[in-house]
Order: C-alpha cells, then structure tokens, then sequence
C-alpha cells in the first residue's frame, strides 16, 4: 500500500515543481545571480565540503545540491519526481555546474546508483514523506563511506504533532511513525498559492526512530541540535526574526520548532 502512497506523492511533486519554479519562495533568478540557498548553520555544522562527494537525498529540483557544488563539493542530487530532476539538469547545464542527478524513489536508489559518498545530506522538509523511517536508515548505511558525515536539519517530531486551533497550538497528530500514512487536502503549495488541489500523504517520526534508524546501521551520533524556531512558517501565528528564523508568539521556547544532527560512520 506504501507504493500506492508513494505514487501519489509523486504526482504531487511533479505538479509542485511547476508551480515552485515560478514561485517567489523559491527565488529561482536571485539562484542563478549566485544566491546561496544554504542555511549557514548547516554550512557550519556539515563543514568543509570541498572535494567531497556530496549525496543529497530528497533533492527537489536541486538548488540545494547545486549550493553545495558551489562550496566545492562533487555533489548527487536524488528524487523521485521526474520533473523535478530534469529542471535540476537544466539548472545545472545552464549555470556550468557539473552534478549528477537520479531520479529514484529513495528505497529503490541502491539499484539505482553506483558509488558510496564522504557526505549525505537531508534537507528540510524532507523526512515527512517517507513510510519507512528504518528503511531510510539502511540507504543511508548502504551510501556512506566509512568515516563518512550524515547530517540532517529538518522540523522537530514534537511540533508535528502540534496544530495550531483559534490561536492555540492543540496536539492532533501522532508522534511516533503511525501505521497508516495521514491525508491532507493540498490547496496549492507551501511555497505558491494557486487554484491546484491534490491529496499529499505523510508520515510523522519519532526523534528516537530517526536516531535508531541511523545507530542500527552502525553510525555514531556526534550531536543533536534542538532549536525553539523554524526555517519556514508552520503555524499561521509565528513571527520571523531578523535571521528570517520563524518563532511562535513572543519568541516562546514552549516546544523545540526544529533539530539538526550530525552522525559519523566507523
């Protein structure tokens, strides 16, 4: 049944990539005039990239992938959208950034792809949409080099189960990785209002899922960031800051907004 989900989640980004091209969230020609789309907290915590190999799961149509080719890295972008990776070719052939991009449904990218990396990578947003959290573990175990650096920034488990009601955050969706996938009505897109309804499927995750997804396939844990804001807005109440971090209400601290990590293989 996972695959049928699956299936329609890529319909969903295929149809997301048209309206995100053209969209001011995503800020395509500010890109191509050399905008880093990078947060620098994860330029920090990832480090110096320079003649690593580079994968980076999940990729969208690969303005993250292409930054990181532009710290210096040998960089892969994978998704399962096919629209979105031939935009992502076209954007590298037009800029003369030399990556690799694969289009793959991320439990079938070892028959898909050769190789293993210095570095995967995760970006925001990323983890909601995947059915099986141990799964991606072991992709991750198959890819990475011994001595190798995961790292992944994405929103926190314990807002997820949060939405917001008249103004109050109240807990309406589980915490842990639920059996079945959660279904909401799209009106266009986080990123582009637009007249485009479709259906997206999602799956939350636990912090101790996603961290035994990793321990299970041998790689050790170096930190785990907690942050009280947000790379985007969650909640219709948050409030951005100077940095462009989101917060709830008078900066609360009440509930950790997002989380970074960094793991090593041995």
């Amino acid at each position: 049944m996972a695959d049928e989900y699956i299936a329609s989640n890529k319909q969903l980004w295929d149809n997301w990539t048209l309206l995100h091209e053209k969209s001011d969230f995503y800020d395509v020609a500010g890109f191509k005039a050399g905008r880093d789309t990078l947060n620098p907290t994860e330029v920090e915590e990832v480090g110096d990239v320079a003649g690593k190999s580079l994968l980076h799961l999940q990729c969208h149509f690969g303005m993250d992938t292409l930054s990181w080719a532009r710290h210096g890295a040998k960089v892969t972008g994978t998704d399962l959208s096919e629209t979105a990776i031939d935009l992502a070719r076209a954007l590298a052939s037009e800029l003369g950034i030399e990556a690799n991009f694969v289009c793959a449904n991320l439990y079938d990218l070892p028959a898909a792809l050769q190789g293993q990396f210095d570095i995967i990578y995760t970006s925001g947003g990323a983890l909601w949409w995947l059915p099986d959290i141990a799964g991606w573990g072991k992709v991750i175990g198959h890819f990475l080099k011994p001595g190798g650096v995961f790292y992944v920034r994405d929103q926190h488990p314990a807002a997820m189960a949060f939405e917001e009601v008249d103004g109050r955050l109240q807990p309406l969706y589980p915490y842990w990785q639920p059996r079945e996938p959660l279904k909401f009505d799209t009106h266009g897109s986080y990123a582009s209002a637009a007249d485009y309804h479709f259906v997206e499927y999602g799956w939350t995750h636990s912090l101790g899922e996603i961290i035994n997804a990793l321990t299970a396939q041998g790689l050790h844990i170096e930190f785990l960031h907690e942050w009280p804001h947000l790379f985007f807005k969650m909640f219709p109440s948050m409030e951005q800051d100077e940095q462009g971090h989101w917060w709830l209400p008078g900066r609360s601290t009440s509930i950790p907004m997002s989380f970074s990590l960094r793991a090593v293989r041995h």
